[in-house]
């Protein structure tokens, strides 16, 4: 019962009480440091996914024995944390502030990015709510997003649900989007060739017949001749679906306004 409910409560975060500066007492290894850690975990993280990803891989990667690493970190699960803070600080922001910027542009700039960030790096999407997620370069893409969604002329109280309508769809994309990147690095294939080998696939189940044919109906009409340019179109049209419900409901949040 106590098990279960200590498993129940939200992690603690590396970015609490210092912990993510911490260093235990002791000789320092050689060589070593915090950045070179982090950096190795993130090259490890890319090349053999989360499942793979341990402290004894990670020290043997680094040349050293697992305990040196731990010198610098407490926990696997804070060094992973420093590991998704990081690749958070890939993202370029746009200044909410500057004058003259549209809202509309900053909306598809930060989609964009953190698109590009959860297909560049698939392990993100797993971490993502697991952990507090408040290292610097997190609250600085939180900030960002508030801060440009304000702009919209939405009420308050509408903020968080206009966040989840676009940053959940993006992370829903881009999660699934690297999910097919790795599956075709895993097979050696390219993307259009694991693609090309799935349908084909597909079309030989008899009781996905019917859904295939309507599917490669909706497809042709699409148009792209890559999956890469599929995606690209799919994820723009979607995005600007986003952006005009936004402009809708500004307009009638404003009306609702006027006849109060």
């Amino acid at each position: 019962m106590a098990k279960a409910a200590r498993q129940a409560q939200p992690r603690s975060s590396v970015w609490l009480e210092g912990k993510a500066h911490r260093r235990r007492g002791g000789g320092q290894p050689s060589g070593l440091d915090r950045h070179r850690i982090v950096e190795v975990s993130v090259r490890l993280l890319d090349a053999e996914g989360l499942p793979k990803f341990s402290m004894r891989r990670l020290a043997g990667e680094l040349n050293v024995t697992a305990m040196s690493v731990y010198w610098y970190v407490d926990t696997k699960d804070d060094l992973l944390e420093l590991a998704l803070d990081k690749v958070m600080g890939e993202m370029r922001l746009p200044d909410p502030d500057a004058a003259g910027e549209d809202w509309r542009d900053q909306v598809r700039a930060l989609a964009r990015e953190y698109r590009t960030l959860l297909v560049g790096h698939p392990w993100v999407s797993a971490l993502v709510g697991v952990f507090l997620n408040i290292g610097p370069h997190s609250l600085a893409f939180s900030r960002v997003v508030q801060r440009v969604v304000r702009r919209t002329g939405l009420p308050a109280k509408r903020m968080t649900s206009t966040i989840s309508a676009v940053f959940q769809f993006v992370y829903g994309y881009g999660t699934l989007e690297g999910h097919l990147a790795s599956r075709a690095a895993a097979g050696g294939m390219s993307v259009d060739e694991y693609f090309q080998q799935a349908l084909d696939t597909v079309t030989a189940a008899p009781q996905a017949a019917d859904v295939l044919q309507e599917s490669r109906e909706i497809m042709a009409a699409r148009g792209g001749d890559t999956v890469a340019e599929m995606l690209e179109r799919d994820f723009g049209f979607a995005l600007e679906l986003l952006i005009a419900g936004i402009e809708a409901m500004v307009a009638r949040e404003a009306e609702a306004a006027g006849e109060s």
